[in-house]
């Protein structure tokens, strides 16, 4: 190993890295520090004593064995600008950190997950960890930004690949599918002596997209989601849960993964979004507003991050068939990160941002100011997939948001760095989990459990310490509610309560302190908010404010309080920003009553058009209830509704037969391509099923738009198969588009959706007269999947040679059972005439089922002579080298008779 004792610097960057502190940190002008300048090399430990030496080493010159020593795991990363990394525990230690939270003191708890992915890796799991995983409490007793007492606040067998934790005094609440468990340390040594099921139920376990973390709202409330194999919810202490109505909760009414806020007792449920993948965990910033990031199907690059629109439909998959993006449908997104989440359909609430290919795990809002001004306010997420901690500066965008990345700390020389959780300390610094692996993710499993790094992240040379607070008077809880540590604001927040009226001036002095910063306003309303007998006016003030974010707030607060909002929802209908517009339109879903009719009326009148999030809140609140709405827009509307942009999206947006008319005009408007006619013809699909919808599609066919043809087809396409297959007029209009389009293949298209038995002989007239175009494959693979066999077999008995290998030709490729079975019976049966049983016994190896059924045929000794020879030479090109290497094995040139010719 090779050391450098001087300074060196290079690109304008200068590195240092303390070895005994595992610091590391930026000093460069740029916004980020480029890892390929400096690295790191070994110092033994002989040559290192007590004092703090600044080592510059080259990282490059580490052999892979030694670039995995935890000591030189902050050269391996770069930081942000005016930021350090400083390790603050690793292996031995933990081993596979998969979430984390921070107390109030600053410790780090953890999920030392090591039965996370099962089966995989290097598993040598010593007797300590064949007891269960553990929840492990980190601490820094000396302020120097690395961990140096370790306690083990639980371990069991029960606790298997646990993806959650919220420290909550001394509680913690722990995901791990099927169950939610709550530990309590009930005589405070720091060891959990209470354990109890907060919910069971909850399927995918060990594949993460069962349960995740935890996270406690500024509103008192708890926040959480799961993935898309969670599925159910129940209670693990016995009884119903119950939605907001205080009705019997029901999962059936939901798709996918969802989201959730729950009161602190756990009893009442709300889906707040539905519809994701698997969105791993939630951060909820102090107006209220829920982020998340979403996990995409492999090899689609389209990882997103979400603003949580409540009651949102995040269009995972499709909501009226549950299908994935991969099905085919009208108006496809030209991009797959669009495709994959239905953005261009109605009732889909738009993503925030497209991360790419990834891994999302851990994410957080930090809203403290120990970090650069850059990143105050914002988003801050970890991908596991590309070895990054992001921020997400957002900017209002409309009635929504738009958003751009900026790194944190990135893996740019070891991609081994996972980040998989990150939390804010007490101090302001950011605390970030790595699983330090090779090859994570869904679809790779862990391929090291030994190794796990925490990081600190903090600008460099700042101490590691937590404040202190009084939390028995109502100021100094005041002024913890202000700390940016979540175990912190929850210890204030049941202090404040506790405090009741006592706590109204201290908190009243934050509120109305026009120089704060109004997240830390927000946060003082929610609580006055709980406070009975003194909320009504500091929520009256909160509606004038001039700061939306803060009026948002306070009617996100009225809401909660279980009664009307509908009159302060009024006040707020005519206000200037869109977003606070959305939220009233958001705020009146499921309100039946005259006034929300009112609202929603003056909300979509409103309207601009261009902007998705506010027509996606106008559509939630519409919910249920679109008919009297719809009509009630109608009789505001001054002239044609379609007329301006505004009107032609809400016309879209609707899921009423009175906005039957007024797509079909939209739909056949020829002033306009097809193109962009083509969300009409899908939001079709979203209406209520009835004759009204069948007969304004039946009438589009009967047209002379100038792309006919094309109107026809998706007008039949969208009226559903049922009423063309079932109906006169539906097999009428089918018939004529099926004359018209008979050889291409839009009549394939049609037939194949359709399945009209009577086109069984011009499906038979392709496939003998074009076997070897695509079009004539297309209707012999047709042809055998809707017509019986006893159809093939007489068309096949009655045809001359010709016709019958011309048959057999257009189905070589489909390599379905069916298919085979008729290849194989012509080529092995000897009534038949050779040419055709050449024909046949070639045919078979046109797929790759085929290729295996001949390789088969050959082990058998079932194939002889020039049968054989056939059936060899359809295999002699294939794809496979196995294939291609069992034909070389049975060529035989013993039989001068065979002609290869003769079977071509």
């Amino acid at each position: 190993m090779r050391r450098i004792t001087s300074s060196l610097a290079v690109a304008g960057s200068i590195l240092s890295i303390s070895l005994l502190t595992g610091t590391y940190h930026s000093t460069s002008p740029s916004a980020d520090w480029d890892a390929t300048a400096i690295s790191t090399a070994a110092v033994s430990a002989a040559a290192v004593d007590t004092a703090a030496v600044d080592t510059v080493i080259v990282y490059d010159s580490l052999s892979e064995r030694e670039k995995r020593f935890p000591e030189h795991g902050v050269a391996g990363l770069s930081v942000a600008n005016g930021l350090e990394a400083t390790l603050f525990a690793s292996e031995p230690t933990i081993s596979n950190p998969t979430s984390i939270d921070i107390d109030d003191r600053g410790r780090v708890w953890v999920c030392d997950s090591y039965g996370y992915r099962p089966g995989s890796g290097n598993r040598k799991a010593s007797k300590d960890r064949l007891a269960g995983d553990r929840i492990l409490i980190l601490e820094d007793t000396d302020g120097d930004g690395k961990a140096d007492k370790t306690k083990v606040f639980y371990q069991g067998p029960e606790l298997n690949a646990p993806l959650g934790i919220l420290v909550m005094g001394n509680k913690a609440l722990v995901s791990q599918s099927p169950y939610v468990w709550l530990f309590t340390d009930t005589d405070g040594d720091d060891k959990a002596d209470k354990k109890e099921i907060i919910f069971r139920g909850i399927r995918g376990v060990q594949n993460d997209h069962g349960v995740h973390a935890f996270v406690f709202g500024p509103d008192g409330k708890f926040y959480f989601n799961f993935g898309n194999e969670g599925r159910q919810l129940q209670s693990g202490r016995g009884g119903r849960l119950l939605d907001r109505w205080e009705r019997p909760f029901n999962f059936r009414k939901f798709k996918q993964g969802l989201v959730f806020r729950c009161d602190e007792d756990f009893t009442t449920i709300e889906v707040l979004g539905q519809n994701f993948r698997n969105p791993v965990e939630l951060a909820v910033d102090s107006y209220g507003t829920v982020w998340q990031s979403d996990h995409d199907e492999a090899g689609t690059e389209s990882v997103r991050i979400n603003y949580v629109m409540e009651s949102g439909n995040f269009g995972y998959v499709d909501e009226m068939k549950g299908t994935t993006w991969r099905v085919v449908r009208t108006n496809l997104e030209d991009e797959i990160s669009r495709r994959h989440w239905h953005q261009n359909d109605p009732g889909v609430v738009p993503n925030l941002l497209n991360t790419g290919s990834g891994q999302p795990t851990g994410i957080v809002v930090y809203e403290g100011v120990t970090l650069p001004r850059p990143f105050w306010d914002q988003i801050i997420h970890c991908d596991a997939g590309a070895n990054v901690v992001r921020a997400y500066p957002i900017q209002s965008d409309g009635a929504g948001y738009k958003a751009s990345t900026l790194p944190v700390v990135e893996g740019k020389r070891d991609k081994w760095f996972r980040p998989s959780d990150v939390c804010v300390a007490p101090d302001g610094s950011l605390i970030v989990a790595d699983l330090y692996d090779p090859g994570s993710g869904e679809e790779a499993s862990s391929t090291d459990l030994n190794r796990g790094r925490i990081y600190r992240i903090a600008p460099p040379k700042t101490p590691y310490k937590a404040p202190t607070y009084d939390y028995n008077s109502p100021e100094g809880a005041v002024a913890a509610l202000q700390n940016p540590n979540m175990a912190v604001r929850y210890k204030a927040w049941y202090a404040l309560l506790n405090h009741r009226r006592a706590a109204e001036p201290a908190l009243e002095s934050l509120f109305r302190s026009p120089t704060t910063n109004p997240r830390l306003r927000a946060r003082a309303l929610w609580v006055l908010n709980k406070i009975e007998g003194v909320h009504r006016r500091h929520l009256e003030v909160a509606f004038r404010e001039i700061n939306p974010n803060l009026s948002i707030t306070a009617l996100r607060a009225v809401r909660q309080r279980n009664s009307d909002p509908t009159e302060y929802i009024k006040l707020l209908t005519g206000h200037r920003d869109p977003q606070v517009r959305r939220e009233c339109a958001l705020a009146i879903s499921h309100n039946h009553t005259y006034e929300a009719e009112h609202v929603w009326v003056q909300l979509a009148r409103q309207y601009k058009g261009n902007d998705r999030w506010y027509l996606e809140a106008l559509g939630v609140g519409a919910e249920g209830q679109w008919d009297r709405l719809f009509e009630a827009w109608l009789r505001t509307q001054k002239g044609d509704p379609l007329a301006t942009l505004a009107g032609r999206d809400i016309v879209w947006r609707a899921r009423t037969n009175q906005a039957i008319p007024y797509l079909s005009t939209l739909a056949t408007d020829t002033s306009v391509s097809l193109k962009e006619r083509l969300r009409y013809f899908r939001a079709f699909d979203f209406l209520p099923r009835g004759y009204e919808k069948s007969y304004a599609l039946l009438k589009m066919t009967e047209g002379n738009d100038p792309e006919q043809n094309e109107i026809s087809k998706l007008a039949l396409w969208h009226m559903g198969r049922e009423f063309v297959r079932d109906s006169y007029q539906g097999k009428q209009a089918l018939q004529k588009l099926l004359n018209k389009t008979y050889g291409t293949s839009d009549y394939i298209e049609l037939v194949s959706r359709y399945e009209p038995e009577y086109e069984n002989d011009r499906l038979f007239r392709l496939a003998t007269t074009r076997p070897n175009a695509d079009i004539g494959r297309d209707a012999g693979r047709q042809l055998l999947k809707q017509a019986d066999e006893s159809y093939f077999w007489d068309k096949f008995y009655s045809s001359d040679d010709d016709t019958k290998t011309a048959l057999l030709a257009s189905i070589k490729g489909v390599g379905s059972r069916e298919s085979l079975i008729i290849l194989s019976r012509v080529a092995l049966d000897s009534s038949y005439p050779a040419k055709v049983r050449r024909a046949a016994a070639r045919f078979m190896g046109g797929s790759w089922e085929g290729e295996d059924t001949v390789v088969n045929l050959l082990k058998s000794g079932r194939l002889q002579g020039e049968i054989k020879a056939a059936a060899i030479d359809g295999i002699s090109d294939a794809f496979r080298k196995e294939i291609r290497d069992v034909a070389d094995k049975y060529i035989e040139f013993t039989d001068a008779s065979i002609d290869k010719k003769a079977f071509e």
